[in-house]
């Protein structure tokens, strides 16, 4: 297996290739007046969303895809597709299951502009809790996500999989189920290390800042979650896929399969086509400016990977732009 720092050579060095390659048409940006103003809805501090919506939003106004854009902090997905549909972002980050569930919503108002990452199911323990493996969160406080996150869409649909309830009572939690907590990620980790809560799920790159910086106060360890691919699909159809969090991506936690969920850039429907065809253009052309420095080369932007928006609709401007890319 290629180590972190090289599989980061060789995607950057895909990209830089791919971006050679390209035709003309698609080497500058199109002509047009550009906004004067641009959102993109990120996510919490300490978060992957935050980070890459960040460095999208300087790319954009650095480019001259708009005058001025600029990220804004959000509970996640959910918080996201909602800032979408009320017209305060013109872009946002989610997860493909919450995209999914809300594309097709009457009124939705929302397109995919590209696949812009994996998101991983991180499940993390105290490693001095004695929880092993998911069946262990029976009778245990499980911090799921804050509500607005994707994180709280997916995590009631991983402890289903695994054949576990879910109580609200933190005191007595009937056998078979976990009590949950509508905590976020910095919640959370603060929960974790009071030993208020035993687990926290969090969905997001890898390594996830917040969890690095944790680890330096406790030891941790992360459940692998893989064995619950089979039931996930045969219920919610092949979105999730099986990925390897590596060695290395948190100090003295050993390389775990979890869970992975494509992670989506959407846009409005009504957002004009000039505005997201150079949005692809920066996501094709300068991929480099919008990897994280925290992150160990999840990022996977490349045509043929942009493209694969799980079900979700592409915008027909960023549909025509591939169309290009791809001859």
């Amino acid at each position: 297996m290629a180590t972190p720092a090289r599989r980061f050579v060789l995607k950057a060095a895909f990209a830089v290739g791919l971006a050679a390659s390209l035709p003309p048409a698609l080497s500058a940006c199109t002509g047009g007046v550009r906004p004067e103003d641009l959102t993109v809805a990120g996510g919490e501090p300490g978060g992957f969303y935050l980070e890459f919506s960040t460095l999208l939003a300087a790319a954009l106004e650095r480019h001259g895809v708009a005058a001025h854009a600029r990220a804004v902090s959000t509970g996640g997905s959910l918080d996201n597709i909602a800032e979408l549909r009320a017209g305060r972002a013109a872009f946002a980050v989610a997860l493909a299951d919450a995209a999914g569930d809300q594309a097709g919503a009457e009124g939705a108002q929302i397109a995919a502009v590209g696949k812009v990452y994996e998101n991983y199911v991180h499940c993390v323990v105290r490693k001095d809790s004695g929880i092993r493996d998911i069946s262990g969160l029976a009778g245990r406080r499980v911090a799921v996500g804050q509500p607005g996150s994707g994180t709280s869409l997916t995590t009631p649909r991983l402890l289903e999989a695994a054949g576990l309830g879910t109580s609200a009572d933190a005191a007595a939690p009937a056998a078979g189920t976990a009590a949950v907590e509508n905590l976020g990620l910095n919640d959370g980790i603060a929960a974790l290390k009071a030993g208020t809560v035993d687990a926290l799920f969090w969905s997001g790159g890898v390594p996830t800042a917040a969890i690095a910086a944790a680890q330096q106060e406790v030891a941790l360890g992360l459940l692998d979650l893989s064995a619950l691919l089979p039931e996930l699909r045969r219920r919610y159809g092949g979105m999730y896929d099986r990925v390897l969090i590596p060695e290395g991506s948190y100090p003295g936690i050993p390389a775990v399969w979890t869970v992975g969920a494509p992670n989506l850039l959407l846009c409005r429907r009504d957002l004009d086509d000039a505005t997201v065809e150079r949005t692809v253009q920066l996501l094709v052309h300068n991929a480099g400016e919008l990897i994280p420095q925290s992150t160990l080369g999840v990022q996977f932007l490349s045509a043929e990977s942009l493209i694969n928006t799980a079900g979700v609709p592409l915008h027909p401007a960023a549909a025509a732009a591939y169309r290009t890319l791809h001859g």
